[in-house]
């Protein structure tokens, strides 16, 4: 709940801070480029996992690492259509394909310890 507060607040902090340091009109145009490589990289990330996911269920495996994937893009494209600079590096962390690995690494630590103080259970397997 604090987040809904407190990530706008930074984000106009962050904002004015760049707009100070750069100009008004580089500020703008730096917060439309990252708009502009977010988007690119959803759609090229999401047609990958799309995919990844389609062959996983074509070949009868399992598609855990392939669903996490596509959730990760999911919520990184929309963390990216809030304007800013905190919000588009969080966003880009989801999506790049070199970090999300490591982000559904996270992801799979922290829904294992919610399974564990839920039910004393931890799936034995790490296939994420």
């Amino acid at each position: 709940m604090a987040a809904l507060l407190l990530v706008p607040l930074a984000e106009i902090v962050v904002i004015i801070v760049v707009w100070q340091a750069i100009g008004g009109w580089w500020t703008i145009l730096l917060l439309l480029f990252w708009s502009l490589v977010g988007a690119v990289l959803v759609r090229r990330e999401g047609s990958r996992t799309w995919a990844a996911l389609r062959e996983a269920v074509r070949t009868g495996t399992m598609p855990a690492k392939e669903l996490a994937d596509a959730a990760l893009v999911l919520v990184g494209g929309t963390v990216l259509l809030v304007p800013g600079f905190i919000t588009d590096a969080v966003g880009l962390f989801l999506i790049l394909p070199f970090t999300r690995p490591l982000t559904r690494h996270w992801l799979q630590a922290a829904v294992e310890r919610r399974l564990w103080r839920r039910t004393g259970v931890i799936r034995g397997d790490s296939s994420w």
